[in-house]
């Protein structure tokens, strides 16, 4: 068998909604980053895609995740601040938010002589993994840690599986900042099947305990720009009316014909089904949000997102499941 590994062609690529202004960020530079303050000497770096954050200290730099797409741009980052502000350019402590490899790649360029910290889950499933571009985290929490580091205060904590099994929040009360990355990706949509959430009540659960914290700055480790509260706000409604509208459309609609006209083929019958379910939960959706969240247009991340939270709906929540009499 032969797969099809041509250029798509004009006539297989298809036109979306323009994304607003609003889930756009500062332009990047030549080399393909920007990195902006925070608050004080905590900053954030994006290549409009990936983000990551570093705080600035007398006993070096603190990084927190290093994502494989901003690489050895993350230290030039790096040394354009420190090199204007006169403090040390070294990283020293590196913290991760959790294992993914698109979050935590670059890690290895920072040699051996950095802390590394993570989530127990985290270290785990580093080892497991055995990718020597990510070394797996020394020091380790379960529930929570508070690190003094460089008169800097950085706290760790972890309220259950979401995106990740280990997925951490990294909150730094005197920046006014909270870290939480792969849940909101601030101005857009979640891509595919939420994020690919491993744990759906914990992904959607997320965003109300990080609004739980103080914080006016988000780094949600996605996009172009920083996020804010009202940010997490709407993708809370976003979500919340996927759930509404998938309570509403499974509770209601009737598939036998489905099932009629693909018997015995039950697999085909549970797609063409559960597909439609989604289709209709999602279709109020695009116009609706138009300017407000870029990509709520594309179908293959909101329709399977809407997927996967009805599996969850069923399978987790128990929505529509009968026990036979």
């Amino acid at each position: 068998m032969t797969v099809d590994t041509g250029a798509a062609s004009a006539f297989t690529m298809r036109d979306f909604a323009p994304v607003p202004e609003s889930s756009l960020g500062p332009v990047v530079n030549e080399q393909g980053y920007y990195v902006g303050r925070v608050e004080r000497n905590l900053y954030w770096v994006t290549d409009g895609v990936y983000q990551c954050g570093f705080l600035t200290t007398p006993d070096g730099v603190i990084l927190l995740d290093a994502p494989a797409t901003l690489g050895h741009n993350i230290q030039r980052a790096i040394d354009e601040i420190t090199s204007a502000n006169g403090v040390s350019n070294k990283v020293t402590y590196l913290i991760h938010s959790h294992h993914h490899a698109d979050h935590a790649s670059a890690s290895s360029l920072f040699g051996t002589d950095v802390v590394r910290v993570g989530h127990e889950e985290t270290r785990k499933l580093m080892l497991r993994d055995n990718d020597p571009n990510r070394p797996a985290p020394e020091e380790t929490f379960q529930d929570h840690r508070t690190l003094e580091i460089g008169g800097e205060r950085i706290e760790l904590g972890w309220h259950g599986s979401n995106h990740s099994p280990d997925n951490s929040f990294i909150y730094l009360p005197n920046h006014d900042t909270l870290m939480l990355v792969d849940v909101v990706n601030v101005g857009w949509v979640p891509i595919y099947s939420l994020n690919l959430a491993v744990d759906v009540p914990g992904y959607i659960a997320a965003p109300e305990i990080a609004l739980g914290y103080e914080w006016s700055h988000l780094i949600s480790g996605h996009m172009g720009r920083l996020g804010s509260r009202d940010d997490v706000a709407l993708h809370q409604q976003f979500i919340g009316e996927i759930v509404d509208n998938l309570r509403e459309v499974f509770t209601t609609f009737d598939p036998t014909e489905y099932y009629q006209k693909y018997w015995p083929n039950m697999w085909a019958s549970v797609s063409e089904h559960l597909d439609e379910v989604a289709r209709r939960a999602c279709a109020p959706l695009a116009a609706k949000y138009a300017g407000r969240i870029a990509g709520a247009d594309i179908d293959s991340f909101v329709v399977s997102t809407a997927v996967w939270i009805l599996e969850s709906l069923r399978l987790d929540l128990g929505l529509g499941i009968q026990v036979h009499p």
